[in-house]
C-alpha cells in the first residue's frame, strides 16, 4: 500500500510539474505574440519614406531573422508583415525592385522575399542584383500559379527556393521557418571550424565547426588518432576533423587482421559510391583487432569516434620511435588551426567555382549538397591522405 501511495505521488508530481511547464509556456508564447502584435501596429504608424517611397517596417525584439519582402501587391505585403511579425520575424516590405535593393545596400538582411512578376525590374534580375551585390543574403522567389516553373528557373540564379501564393498563415510560417534552417546550416557548413581541447572540465562538441582534441591521444598528419592501451596495443580511428570534414561515410574496409603493416603502408579505406579515400598507418605493427560493429553500426565512428569508433588494432613494434612524429593533446592545438586554415582556403575556393557553375546550369539544391560533400572528400583526401579515388585520382 505504501509503495502504490509513493507512486502515486511520483505520477502526480510529475504531471503536476507538465502541466506548469505548459502553462508557463503557453503563458511566455502570448506574451510574445501581444508584443508583436503592439510591434507591428507600432511600425506601421512610423514614416520611412526618406528610405523609400513605400516602405513599411516592423522590428520586434530579438528576431529569429530580418526578412525584406517585395510585391507590386499590398495585399500580399500586408500578409507578409501580419503573418512573420507575429512568428517573431523583423520585417521590411516595399513594392518596387528598386526600392529593395536600394535597401540592400544599406541594411543587412537575412532573407529577400521577392515576387517574380513585377513591372520594371522583376525578380529575377533582382535576384541577379542581390546575389551580385549581397551574397550573404538569401534570396527567396514569390510566384503565383502557372510560373512556378520559372520560379524553379531562377534557382539556377542564386535563389535558395520559392513560395507560392496564395498561402495560409501555417503554410507561410512552416516555409520561412525551413528556409531559416537551411541558412543556418548552410552558415555554420561555411564557417572554418575552432578547435578545442577535451579535458575533464570540457566536454565533446559535436557542432560541426567545432573540432574536439582530446587530451591523451595521439593524431597523424593524415588525421587519424591513435590511443595507447595499457598493454600496449594502439587502436587507430579517424579523428574529429576528419569525421566533420568527410560526411556521409557509407563504408569501411578493414585491414586483413594478423597482417604487418609498415608505417605510412595502406591501412583502411572508407567508402562513399565510387569515392574512396584510403589512409595510412600511423604505425608500424601487426593487426590484431578490426572493429566490425561498424560493419552493422558506422555511425558509432561519429557519434562516439574516440571510445567506440575505432578501426582497428595493431601491436606495435616500433612505437617509442614513432611516436614521435604523432601530436597530442595541447601541444596538436596549434597544428590543427594550421590545418583547418589550409584545407578551408582550399574548399573555399573550389566551392565558389562550384557555386558559378551551379548558377549556370539546372542544379537543384539536393544535387549542389551532394556536389559540396564530393568536393569536401576530394579536396581532404588532396591535401592529407593524398589517394581520393572516384574511379580516377584526383588531380
Amino acid at each position: 500500500m505504501v509503495i502504490v501511495i509513493v507512486l502515486l505521488t511520483v505520477v502526480v508530481f510529475f504531471v503536476v510539474d507538465l502541466l506548469l511547464r505548459l502553462a508557463l509556456k503557453n503563458r511566455e508564447e502570448s506574451r510574445l505574440k501581444k508584443e508583436r502584435a503592439e510591434a507591428l501596429d507600432t511600425g506601421l504608424k512610423l514614416d520611412y519614406t526618406e528610405e523609400a517611397a513605400s516602405l513599411k517596417r516592423v522590428e520586434v525584439e530579438s528576431p529569429k531573422a530580418h526578412i525584406l519582402a517585395v510585391d507590386d501587391e499590398p495585399v500580399v505585403l500586408e500578409s507578409f508583415r501580419k503573418i512573420l511579425t507575429l512568428e517573431g520575424y523583423s520585417i521590411d516590405t516595399v513594392e518596387t525592385a528598386q526600392e529593395a535593393l536600394g535597401l540592400v545596400r544599406k541594411h543587412d538582411y537575412d532573407f529577400v522575399f521577392t515576387d517574380l512578376k513585377m513591372p520594371g525590374m522583376d525578380g529575377l534580375d533582382l535576384t541577379k542584383a542581390v546575389r551580385h551585390v549581397r551574397p550573404d543574403i538569401d534570396v527567396v522567389m514569390i510566384t503565383g500559379y502557372g510560373t512556378i516553373e520559372s520560379a524553379v528557373d531562377t534557382m539556377r540564379f542564386g535563389a535558395m527556393d520559392y513560395v507560392e501564393k496564395p498561402f495560409t498563415p501555417d503554410e507561410l510560417a512552416a516555409f520561412t521557418s525551413k528556409c531559416l534552417i537551411r541558412r543556418q546550416d548552410r552558415i555554420e557548413k561555411e564557417t572554418a571550424p575552432r578547435v578545442q581541447l577535451v579535458t575533464a572540465a570540457v566536454e565533446e562538441s559535436h557542432a560541426p565547426n567545432v573540432i574536439n582534441v582530446p587530451g591523451g591521444i595521439y593524431v597523424a598528419p593524415e588525421h587519424t588518432w591513435v590511443g595507447i592501451d595499457i598493454t600496449g596495443e594502439a587502436r587507430i580511428g579517424l579523428d574529429d576533423f576528419a569525421l566533420k570534414s568527410l560526411e556521409d561515410i557509407k563504408d569501411v574496409d578493414f585491414p586483413t587482421q594478423g597482417s604487418h603493416i609498415r608505417k605510412g603502408e595502406p591501412l583502411f579505406t572508407l567508402r562513399r559510391g565510387e569515392r574512396t579515400l584510403t589512409f595510412p598507418s600511423p604505425l608500424t605493427g601487426k593487426v590484431t583487432g578490426v572493429n566490425h560493429d561498424l560493419t552493422y553500426y558506422l555511425e558509432l565512428v561519429t557519434r562516439r569516434p574516440f571510445a567506440l569508433g575505432w578501426i582497428c588494432c595493431l601491436e606495435p613494434t616500433r612505437l617509442s620511435q614513432e611516436l614521435a612524429d604523432l601530436k597530442i593533446g595541447a601541444d596538436a592545438l596549434s597544428w590543427y588551426e594550421s590545418e583547418i586554415r589550409d584545407f578551408w582556403s582550399r574548399l573555399t575556393t573550389l566551392r565558389n567555382a562550384e557555386d558559378e557553375g551551379e548558377r549556370a546550369t539546372d542544379t537543384t539544391p539536393e544535387e549542389a549538397q551532394q556536389k559540396g560533400v564530393e568536393l569536401a572528400w576530394s579536396v581532404f583526401g588532396d591535401t592529407f591522405v593524398g589517394t581520393s579515388n572516384a574511379g580516377t585520382p584526383v588531380s
